[in-house]
């Protein structure tokens, strides 16, 4: 299970150090529908995506789960923030589709990253981008029309459509699944 990690990792990690993923970085499977870190917890872990979709959603004022975030294979998923400073976290990480996955502890992380710097580097990497990524995603969500928003998010992710619910889809557009049915019948037109 460990191929496509190593993959990614590869042009930055050398053979002599790629082991340490088979060590540290644990297999797991979980069935479609099931939350492996649940909110008002401390996230155990960082997961890498081999196959599957995930998503990080939370309660809103009126009960209503909002998806904040979509991942599919190849990728990392946590609480980022939360994970990274053992905080409790306000938000759950559901698997939407039969997930293969690699966990690693927050500890693990930590004695691979004294170990290796370069695992260090590509682990800051990983949080960076994680940053990058919702930096963007607020500013979508702030200045582009739910129209657009849902014609960036088939430009840039075609294959979440085939694989994840539409409800899940719409709350992450920052739209309600009615909303969201009407523009894709207006884009089909």
């Amino acid at each position: 299970m460990h191929e496509k990690l190593l993959k990614l990792i590869s042009p930055v990690i050398p053979p002599s150090e790629r082991k340490w993923c088979l060590q540290y970085f644990e297999p797991t499977l979980f069935p479609k529908s099931r939350v492996i870190e649940e909110e008002g917890m401390i996230p155990k872990y960082l997961y890498f995506v081999v196959s599957g979709y995930l998503r990080l959603f939370h309660y809103n004022d009126y009960g209503d789960e909002v998806t904040t975030h979509i991942n599919c294979p190849p990728g990392f998923i946590t609480s980022y923030f939360n994970f990274i400073n053992q905080t409790k976290s306000n938000e759950n990480l559901e698997c939407i589709t039969e997930c293969k996955l690699l966990r690693i502890s927050k500890n693990n992380l930590d004695i691979l990253t004294e170990k290796s710097i370069l695992f260090k580097n590509f682990s800051i990497s990983v949080f960076q981008q994680s940053l990058v990524y919702n930096d963007n995603r607020s500013k979508e969500l702030a200045t582009l029309s739910g129209k657009e928003r849902y014609r960036k998010f088939i430009k840039d992710y075609p294959h979440i459509l085939q694989n994840v619910p539409l409800q899940y889809i719409a709350s992450f557009l920052g739209m309600d699944p009615k909303s969201l049915s009407r523009i894709r019948k207006e884009s089909h037109l």
